[in-house]
């Protein structure tokens, strides 16, 4: 199925309705406003926008800006966000249904099919976790305040369009021992000041994707705080160039490198940067802060936020699967070998599709079983599927590359340099001798095998499998998630259902602790407000 072609759901924005949003020359010009500290390689960036360095991160954050203004992905890569009736970018969307977060999945895998990692897609998962925190913690307290900041902030980011870095894993020290316990406290990201115009912080986020060019970032605990980790719990907004703070960033991809079989066809233009980021003592204003302490909510900005991220790196995999399934037929049909005909071919290919398409599906269930947020009425992904489908992609990102080389042959780690392509010497019998199917000109080839060197064997492809194993959260994580939120007490109802013994429902036992309300499927349809599928009341039968 043609993933453009994929009806829409919820309300997306029309087409033309984009005169508000950069396109991505607006935003590489946005950048120059800024003046971050940036060092790469050792070495002070003058200029971010301008470091070769950095292009193809930025030309992966491009993209996410230029398709919206395409008429044909607007209406997929835009939303009107009901409130406030504005056209946004779907990165900045605060989900409203279901819909809005099947659309956001397609969204983001389109966006992974061009630049193998679209990076913006943080943010939206950022923004709809913190506003589902805020509103948690306000109704504890009964009153609107982190709400209306928060409300504040995020209509400016949606009406600047502003790409955003999330500052959440911490370098945590020795893994041990709780934040307040490091002998070294700027190992994890803590207010070391208060006053009437806002806090101070300092402390080093270890992972920030994107870093030296974003416009602002979200920092965000990094994990469920304790009382005596109170100053720890820190959720606020910052800009990229604040006073005080240092990032120490690896290059995006790689730019105008010069490996064994030439320069990358794909990393020498799309990558990501991710950097460390060092705040020392950075101001705060009391408009930026949407948690200062509150360690009880904690919990929620990281869950909300891990959860929606989760979902989406399940798109942004996809997408980068897409390009293998692509990369791996065209090796084929180069190699002279036709999959229809090949067993040994076809069954991989089969392998490699059902692998990136069993993932995906775990991404539409979640969407598809998504509820209702019970304090901001916006919607959450379904943690089962969501974990589970991240989970799946993991594990399975070796076994994706593994099956793309299977079918592709040895070529693409064997090939003689690009210089012999033009070596009067050695070209025309290389031409000859590498030359397989007789419909496939050699240099159309070769260049495929070095795309798939590039995406697979090389250092970026190694990037790859293990951005996709961590990024997002660990397996042990994952499975933690999975068995906290999955309904095993269900599952033990059913059998002493059929073994007559009853249900014995008893919150002390642990097998049946964890239950949920039954779920069917609705009109098929999903409006603002509306889940796809609808909790039902389980009939659960009584004694005699």
């Amino acid at each position: 199925m043609e993933r453009s072609t994929l009806p829409l759901h919820g309300k997306a924005a029309p087409a033309a309705n984009t005169g508000t949003l950069m396109t991505g020359r607006d935003f590489r010009e946005s950048l120059r406003k800024l003046s971050p500290r940036v060092y790469v390689d050792g070495q002070l960036l003058d200029s971010v926008v301008d470091a070769p360095s950095m292009q193809p991160g930025i030309n992966a954050l491009a993209v996410s800006y230029d398709f919206a203004h395409d008429p044909a992905k607007a209406p997929l890569m835009t939303a009107v966000q009901t409130r406030s009736g504005r056209t946004v970018n779907r990165m900045l969307h605060i989900n409203e249904s279901s819909g809005d977060l099947l659309n956001k999945l397609e969204a983001v895998r389109i966006l992974c099919q061009e630049t193998g990692c679209a990076q913006r897609y943080l943010a939206h998962d950022a923004l709809n976790g913190i506003g589902q925190a805020v509103a948690r913690l306000d109704d504890a307290r009964g009153n609107t305040e982190y709400g209306a900041r928060f409300a504040d902030y995020l209509q400016r980011v949606q009406d600047e369009d502003l790409t955003l870095g999330i500052a959440m894993t911490d370098a945590k020290g020795d893994r041990s021992q709780r934040p307040h316990q490091q002998s070294n406290p700027d190992v994890y990201l803590h207010i070391v000041e208060r006053n009437g115009r806002g806090i101070v912080i300092s402390g080093t986020k270890a992972i920030v994707t994107g870093a030296p060019y974003m416009h602002e970032f979200l920092v965000m605990p990094s994990r469920n705080m304790t009382e005596a980790d109170a100053d720890f719990a820190v959720c606020c907004a910052v800009p990229v160039d604040a006073p005080g703070i240092t990032i120490v960033a690896r290059p995006a991809g790689r730019p105008g490198e010069k490996p064994e079989h030439g320069s990358p066809l794909f990393s020498r233009r799309y990558g990501q940067s991710t950097g460390v980021v060092i705040f020392d003592r950075v101001f705060v204003p009391w408009a930026r802060v949407f948690l200062a302490g509150e360690w009880e909510h904690s919990g929620a900005v990281t869950y909300n936020y891990a959860t929606h991220h989760r979902h989406s790196c399940i798109a942004a995999r996809a997408g980068f699967g897409d390009l293998l399934i692509g990369a791996a037929a065209l090796m084929c049909e180069a190699n002279g070998l036709d999959p229809d005909r090949k067993a040994n071919l076809r069954d991989p290919m089969v392998e490699l599709i059902k692998i990136t398409e069993g993932f995906y599906a775990c991404g539409v269930a979640a969407s598809v079983y998504a509820a209702a947020d019970p304090y901001s009425y916006t919607f959450m992904p379904e943690p089962v599927f969501a974990n589970i489908g991240k989970l799946l992609l993991s594990t399975q990102i070796y076994d994706m590359h593994r099956l793309a080389h299977e079918v592709s042959g040895g070529l693409i780690v064997a090939l003689p340099g690009p210089h012999e392509d033009h070596n009067p010497a050695t070209a025309a019998t290389l031409a000859e001798v590498l030359r397989a199917n007789p419909d496939i000109p050699y240099d159309k080839r070769i260049e495929v095998a070095r795309f798939m060197e590039d995406l697979t064997a090389s250092y970026q492809g190694g990037w790859y499998s293990l951005i996709s194993l961590h990024g997002g959260g660990s397996p042990a994580a994952l499975k933690q998630e999975i068995w906290r939120n999955y309904p095993v007490g269900d599952k033990v109802d059913l059998v002493e259902r059929l073994l007559d013994r009853g249900v014995l429902a008893d919150e002390k036992r642990s097998i049946t602790r964890n239950r949920q309300p039954g779920r069917c499927c609705d009109a098929g349809c999903s409006q603002p407000g509306q889940a796809v599928m609808v909790p039902l009341p389980v009939a659960r039968p009584t004694d005699d």
